[in-house]
């Protein structure tokens, strides 16, 4: 079992990869894989926001 402190660092660099998803969905000629990223930062989004609620009092982690 991973540790508070881990989680929250494996949550940052989700994070981080959220922001390069976020780039990549700016491009105008992504078709049909536009979907996938959009899925993708659904699932990301989901991710953080359990993380959080889970561990309430762990700061550090960004605001989306």
């Amino acid at each position: 079992m991973l540790d508070p402190q881990t989680l929250q660092e494996r949550i940052r660099v989700v994070e981080s990869k959220r922001d390069s998803l976020v780039r990549l969905l700016e491009q105008p000629n992504l078709g049909t894989l536009r979907i996938d990223v959009n899925q993708a930062l659904e699932e990301i989004d989901e991710l953080i926001d359990e993380f959080k609620k889970t561990f309430p009092n762990i700061s550090g982690s960004e605001t989306i």
